[in-house]
């Protein structure tokens, strides 16, 4: 379509507006804003979910760790218990081997002692635990002093203790005493060095007695 100016003047143009830019500032800022504010919270969410997954993997590692090691412990537990009974098998057989070497000499001592008494004589004899309990009869008080006397001077007896010492009632034709002593056995049984003594002082008599026997 064609238009004709009849008038004869120009058209003056259309003026455009100026877009007011401040008003759509603030919004910028804001949406920058969020946009900063959800990349900081992904960011600490995926650090914290990092952080608790090693954790949780952590656990779960110390939980398998501490199964293993109850294991190992009701393992440790067993073996004490099974030491324990062998120890204590082991103790016994040892006690009783020792009982067994430890009776003869014990009978091989008291016998000795017996036999160096004079007018004294063994009834009966009973051992409980390392004490010993001797009954007997003697013709005098004497005797059974001079017993006790030979017992402590063998090193195997530690302590010896005269229960009773009287006269027998029951026979009146011969004068005798009976008694009954506790002797505990030493743990080191006899002393070499008590039992030296006797055979050095023994030496040195007769040492002494050869120069006067020749003169």
């Amino acid at each position: 379509m064609i238009r004709i100016n009849l008038l004869g003047q120009t058209r003056p143009k259309a003026s455009r507006r100026p877009v007011d830019t401040g008003a759509a500032m603030p919004l910028v800022f804001i949406g920058a804003g969020v946009l900063l504010g959800a990349l900081f919270l992904f960011y600490f969410y995926h650090s914290w979910q990092t952080q608790l997954n090693q954790e949780n993997a952590r656990i779960k590692q110390l939980q398998s760790q501490k199964t293993e090691l109850e294991q190992i412990k009701l393992q440790v537990e067993a073996f004490e218990k099974q030491k324990q009974v062998l120890q204590q098998r082991v103790g016994t057989i040892e006690q009783l081997q020792k009982d067994r070497t430890g009776g003869q000499e014990l009978l091989d001592e008291i016998a000795n002692t017996v036999s160096r008494a004079e007018n004294l004589w063994l009834t009966s004899m009973t051992k409980k635990g390392t004490v010993v309990t001797m009954q007997g009869a003697s013709a005098s008080i004497n005797s059974v002093a001079n017993f006790i006397t030979a017992l402590k001077r063998s090193g195997y007896f530690q302590k010896i203790e005269i229960k009773e010492a009287k006269q027998d009632d029951r026979n009146t034709a011969i004068q005798t005493f009976v008694f009954t002593i506790d002797a505990e056995i030493a743990p080191s049984g006899p002393d070499a060095s008590t039992q030296a003594k006797p055979a050095s002082a023994a030496g040195t008599g007769a040492a002494g007695a050869a120069p006067a026997k020749k003169g």
